[in-house]
């Protein structure tokens, strides 16, 4: 097993920058999950530690090793992606074993190896098998046992669960999980789905336009958002924001501040509570409700024309067009500077 680092990590086409130096540290072991927004540049940045995109500038360090010249294949890291890239013609026992047999492995090792991979991921019934004979959920339990097969130092996830429906996302989720207790591998992961970074990551970067914007624990982003991006890409459904017009009349007495025009304030939707005029901070008119049976979504807008959400344990008691005020404890509001976005 190994730690990452990156330092000062920079990424150039032609004239195009899109790695603005990063910098990072992953603990051996560590679950780290990448985030961000199409193109922020988290899957580049994966490519960059597997060897399969070139680094323009400065370092990558694997364990003790700076393996900026170091072939992909040398580096000691196995990549799942999103693809599978499994081979049609072989069974599952050929797929997994194929990268250690061109490897020259001795055969019994390679045996040892893909039956005992077989076995954590519980697809030793599939091993004759061809591809296509098994589901997508399947596929993508051989695809991590092939990476398994190769005992390597990191392993690397390009967004695996795309592909998956709903319920398989979920239980594929928990079979990475539960994986990597097993293993205790450093493992790196790709995602735009914020909730798989909450669930699966020690700690998650965030990264945006190739700039990381933070780092830190699930509930560190969560309770603490370095900035409003960050603030509206951990949360789900994203954080509300609203300046000081936008705020009911006698939100400052409620919030125990008032708002200055420099800067906004950031509400959870989680954390909206349904109250009285008098005491609400923010006030809209019902647009919509999305009652989901164990909580109910609701659409509102102020009368500033700001578009809010609230989540509820259940849908309020009004139609559409009707004014609802909310309420939030002081110590769960969030406050950003209005033009620079970073947390005050």
């Amino acid at each position: 097993m190994s730690g990452l680092t990156l330092r000062d990590v920079r990424k150039i086409y032609g004239e195009t920058r899109v790695m603005h130096g990063v910098d990072l540290d992953i603990e051996d072991g560590e679950f780290v999950v990448f985030v961000g927004p199409s193109g922020c540049g988290k899957s580049t940045l994966l490519r960059m530690i597997a060897g399969l995109e070139e680094i323009s500038d400065e370092t990558v360090g694997i364990g003790d090793q700076v393996v900026n010249d170091v072939a992909a294949s040398k580096r000691g890291v196995a990549m799942v992606f999103q693809s599978y890239a499994l081979y049609p013609h072989m069974t599952v026992y050929k797929n997994m074993a194929f990268g250690q047999k061109q490897a020259k492995t001795d055969p019994k090792e390679i045996h040892s190896r893909v039956t005992a991979a077989a076995k954590i991921l519980q697809i030793t019934d599939y091993l004759e098998r061809s591809p296509r004979n098994l589901s997508g959920g399947q596929r993508q339990r051989v695809a991590i046992g092939r990476a398994i097969v190769r005992d390597p130092k990191v392993f690397l996830f390009d967004e695996p669960l795309s592909n998956l429906d709903a319920a398989l996302r979920v239980q594929t989720r928990l079979e990475i999980a539960r994986l990597h207790q097993r293993l205790k591998t450093t493992m790196i992961y790709v995602t735009h789905d914020q909730v798989e970074a909450m669930t699966l990551a020690d700690k998650i970067v965030v990264l945006r336009d190739g700039r990381i914007e933070q780092v830190g624990s699930p509930i560190e982003l969560y309770e603490r958002p370095a900035n409003a991006f960050v603030a509206q890409f951990i949360g789900s459904p994203k954080m509300n924001f609203f300046s000081a017009g936008d705020l009911s009349p006698n939100a400052g007495k409620t919030l125990g501040r008032e708002l200055p025009t420099t800067e906004q304030v950031g509400l959870r939707p989680e954390h909206l509570v349904v109250t009285d005029t008098a005491s609400a901070v923010v006030e809209g008119r019902l647009d919509l409700i999305e009652n989901l049976g164990e909580y109910a979504l609701v659409y509102l807008i102020s009368s500033t024309g700001v578009e809010f959400i609230a989540k509820t344990e259940k849908p309020p008691e009004a139609e559409k067009g009707d004014t609802i005020g909310f309420t939030i404890k002081p110590e769960l509001a969030h406050y950003f500077g209005a033009e620079s976005g970073l947390r005050i």
